[in-house]
């Protein structure tokens, strides 16, 4: 048991304005885990920090019961550890496995902080330094306020322009500290979903209807954004922004029309919220495996990306680790080139090539048999299709 790590820690960072529903995202997230009628047969969602976890089953709560918002956080940057752990951890299955807890580091970026230049050096540094704080993500969310196109309807270039243009600037205001010490960036967030938040307020559209929207306003203000970015980091061309999208909406807010104070807010319609471990997770795989292909990283940029692809892989597929671990020592003792050695690793491009019916088939037989770990990446996955199938996300291809 003990040579095998326990735990696979993934990370993403959210990015959004004041105001568009971070705080709620993220309570709605993990607030209907806690819940008593709530069965999930495979893992449950533990808080790391239990005051932490105190307040967002509250937030919750406060929505379900009494159709109160939770208030708003202001330039408060805060990182959020949950825990999926996995069932059946004495049977055959889980002693096999490579780990038994996936856990999920959630940075909440403070969205004061796009709006307003620092007005000391000591908030310059504080910014810079929780920037450095989630540059372990592989995923970045990047947040468009559904209210801020209601209320823009007709002029919704406007508002994206401006949302892009003000978090453009705030990165180029970081980019001298950033890069002070080590030049480009090795470890930075490579997948950048830009999410339609709130999109309760838009029951009309689907994620291709969102994609066009942001493209057909503000696409070079996307193409501006990606190359202030790639200034950023080593091996640009590792680098999705304005590929994937994905529509986000906490519950079903039933607003007054004079003031906008919910009168309603009902939490069983969620819309994507679902999709955060299996994007978190399995994305970067998936995206690594692709880039690997197409192009040549070098090993300290393909190592950093998607760091622990393998155990995900080996999880996904019921492969044996050991061989997996004999494999990466002896690309590691030759130091071959990126393209050659991780195409040759057959676990990870049968875990990104599972699909259709063979998934289900993988799924159910997992469950039969009682391996958590599998069932549970083997749904995840099967979740991303269904998400792509039901338009509430569209990943790049």
């Amino acid at each position: 048991m003990a040579k095998y790590p326990r735990v696979r820690e993934q990370h993403i960072a959210v990015f959004g304005e004041s105001g568009s529903g971070k705080t709620v995202l993220v309570s709605s997230f993990f607030g209907p885990a806690q819940e008593g009628s709530h069965a999930n047969e495979l893992w449950d969602l533990i808080a790391d920090d239990a005051g932490q976890g105190t307040r967002l089953y509250r937030n919750y709560l406060g929505m379900r019961d009494r159709a109160t918002a939770p208030l708003p956080t202001r330039f408060a940057s805060t990182t959020y550890h949950f825990s999926v752990k996995l069932r059946g951890g004495d049977n055959d299955a889980a002693k096999k496995r490579p780990f038994d807890v996936l856990r999920l580091a959630w940075h909440d970026y403070p969205g004061e902080w796009f709006e307003a230049d620092p007005d000391s050096q000591e908030e310059r540094d504080r910014r810079t330094d929780t920037f450095r704080s989630l540059l372990r993500s592989d995923i970045a969310l990047f947040l468009v306020d559904g209210q801020k196109l209601v209320d823009h309807r007709g002029e919704e270039e406007r508002y994206l322009k401006s949302l892009m243009g003000n978090f453009r600037q705030s990165i180029l205001r970081l980019k001298d500290d950033l890069l002070a010490e080590q030049g480009r960036l090795v470890e930075f967030p490579r997948i950048w979903i830009v999410a339609l938040s709130k999109a309760d307020l838009l029951p009309d559209w689907d994620v291709n209807t969102f994609r066009d929207l942001v493209i057909l306003n503000a696409g070079d203000d996307l193409n501006r954004l990606r190359a202030t970015i790639e200034d950023l980091i080593e091996t640009p061309e590792a680098l999705s922004i304005g590929e994937d999208f994905m529509l986000l909406s906490s519950a079903k807010f039933e607003l007054r029309s004079e003031d906008q104070a919910p009168v309603e807010i009902d939490t069983t319609q969620r819309v994507g919220l679902d999709l955060v471990l299996p994007v978190a997770s399995l994305l970067p795989m998936e995206r690594r495996v692709q880039w690997s292909e197409r192009m040549n990283i070098p090993r300290k940029v393909l190592d950093s990306l998607a760091d622990g692809a393998e155990l995900l892989a080996v999880g996904l597929t019921g492969g044996k680790y050991a061989t997996v671990e004999k494999f990466l020592s002896k690309v590691s003792r030759t130091n071959q080139a990126s393209r050659v050695a991780y195409k040759a690793l057959p676990v990870l491009a049968d875990a990104v090539g599972m699909a259709g019916t063979k998934l289900k088939e993988m799924n159910e037989q997992a469950r039969a048999q009682h391996d958590y770990l599998r069932a549970t990446l083997t749904q995840f996955k099967r979740d991303l299709e269904q998400g792509n199938d039901d338009k509430v996300i569209r990943t790049a291809k």
